[in-house]
């Protein structure tokens, strides 16, 4: 199973002074009580390798987990991309169809569709299953480094080593728009979880801010020594962090284009970095062989975790936040169980299912609450009420999610029929070209 995980003990000194905490709790002594007793209780168990994945034959590129967790999928510069089951004894689907590296994978957020780019310069739409069909188009000039799916599925978002950022339909693969202000490669692109901004980090030295309707550029941030290899939107959508060359991880508030803290943690460029769903925790990987675990609203460093030969070079969450996958040059990927954040992804679970809700109804989350929230357990006369109305809640969302599911496998089916009849149509053509062609030579 490879070696253990370590925790090391660094001191505050080992963070940046500038690294403050995210959020600041409410509530006086009682709230410092919950965060010790409470969260700091749940760090008894540190997180544990629970499997590894072997079958690349080149460094991993990128990992990203299936909404359900039964799938994780991951890309490498062996031209592969892998479906992994997580279910033991099952083995992976290997999708074979781009002709050179690939770059990134994302699962689509019903899970039912995967997207990677490549440095063949196409993206492909696949249907994760043994079949693996796909769609694959040309998006840009040069390499793909990145892929994203908006929260709603219908969008798509890529950037490239051709300097440019485009945005696409997932249904037909329309191309809608192209924000071209970088003036180098783009590493990275990110929609914001309300879709309505998007993120980009580029060997420019700049994270840029774009506003998706004006499609106007509304703010760059150019605080990194190096160039950011990786952004990402806060859950909350109220903040970025971006993974720098030089080592260092920092966190912007995107309303106030502030920085908000500065980790400096790494002794390596830093490839690579996932929030935890609850907004509480950000994981990082880095050149120097390790993962990072930075509590957020302690602004301090959790944990340093040891497994890569070498370095390691994606990391992300699964969607509840339970797991964990790293990927690095050792052509290793490794899957591993949070298991120091059982209240957050607890209350991550139960969001994903019913929404965010205390006591049965929606709240509107205060304002200095609503960046790195995680739901608190609450007691109520109604709990046998409140507990029958979330099990019709999880049980209309498995419904929808299952609707969602298969109007994407729906979608997709359509796509390739339609690329099929239009290679049908094109070959009907050029036979009637040719035989009008040999009935005028008889002709002549």
């Amino acid at each position: 199973m490879g070696p253990p995980c370590r925790r090391r003990a660094l001191d505050r000194a080992a963070v940046s002074a500038r690294a403050t905490p995210l959020l600041r709790g409410r509530g006086g002594a009682k709230n410092k009580r919950q965060r010790a007793g409470g969260r700091h209780g749940c760090w008894r168990r540190d997180p544990s390798l629970e499997r590894h994945f072997r079958g690349h034959r080149d460094a991993i590129t990128s990992v990203d987990f299936s909404l359900n967790k039964k799938q994780l999928a991951s890309g490498s510069m062996d031209s592969c991309l892998k479906i992994w089951s997580m279910k033991p004894q099952m083995r992976a689907y290997c999708l074979v169809g781009h002709k050179d590296a690939v770059m990134c994978v994302q699962f689509s957020p019903s899970g039912h569709l995967v997207a990677s780019g490549s440095r063949d310069k196409t993206v492909c739409l696949w249907v994760p299953s043994v079949k693996g069909e796909s769609t694959v188009f040309k998006a840009h000039t040069a390499t793909v480094r990145s892929v994203h799916f908006s929260s709603d599925g219908q969008s798509l978002v890529t950037a490239s080593d051709d300097k440019t950022i485009k945005v696409w339909t997932v249904h037909r693969q329309k191309f809608l728009f192209s924000l071209s202000q970088h003036i180098n490669w783009v590493r990275c692109a990110r929609f914001s979880p309300d879709g309505r901004l998007i993120a980009s980090a580029s060997d420019d030295k700049t994270v840029k801010l774009w506003d998706k309707t004006s499609r106007e550029c509304i703010h760059s941030f150019c605080e990194h020594g190096g160039f950011a290899n990786h952004v990402e939107f806060h859950p909350s959508g109220t903040c970025i962090a971006a993974a720098g060359t030089d080592k260092t991880v920092k966190v912007w508030d995107v309303r106030m284009n502030r920085l908000l803290q500065h980790y400096q943690v790494h002794t390596a460029a830093v490839n690579s970095l996932s929030f935890h769903p609850s907004g509480n925790y950000l994981i990082t990987a880095s050149n120097d062989s390790t993962l990072k675990i930075l509590d957020l609203l302690e602004g301090r460093l959790l944990y340093t975790l040891h497994g890569h030969q070498g370095p390691a070079t994606c990391v992300a969450f699964s969607r509840t936040g339970d797991f964990f996958a790293s990927g690095g040059s050792d052509e290793q990927v490794m899957v591993w169980k949070t298991n120091f954040s059982a209240a957050d992804y607890d209350g991550v679970l139960k969001t994903h299912k019913s929404g965010a809700t205390v006591d049965g109804t929606h709240h509107r989350l205060p304002p200095e609450m609503d960046c790195g929230v995680h739901l608190k357990k609450t007691k109520s006369q109604d709990t046998g009420r409140n507990h029958e109305r979330q099990e019709e809640d999880v049980h209309l969302a498995d419904t929808l999610e299952h609707i969602i599911g298969q109007l994407d496998v729906l979608t997709q089916t359509v796509s390739i029929l339609e690329q099929r009849l239009t290679l049908t149509e094109n070959k009907l053509k050029e036979f009637l070209e040719n035989q009008q062609k040999i009935i005028q030579n008889k002709e002549n």
